[in-house]
């Protein structure tokens, strides 16, 4: 496959990516959001934890 028709390629299905968004619709976001913050806060507390040169 040469660079020309692989570009050609990839411009046809940019084009297409209307149909498929790439977005679940069962992922809420504000859901996933509150996860991840969860998931940093308990990262930032076994941080502060661990860290004993204070």
């Amino acid at each position: 496959m040469s660079f020309p028709s692989a570009a050609a390629q990839l411009v046809t299905l940019a084009a297409e990516g209307g149909a498929n968004s790439g977005n679940h619709e069962s992922l809420n976001p504000y859901f996933v959001g509150g996860c991840v913050l969860a998931a940093l806060l308990v990262l930032l507390w076994i941080t502060t934890r661990f860290n004993r040169d204070r």
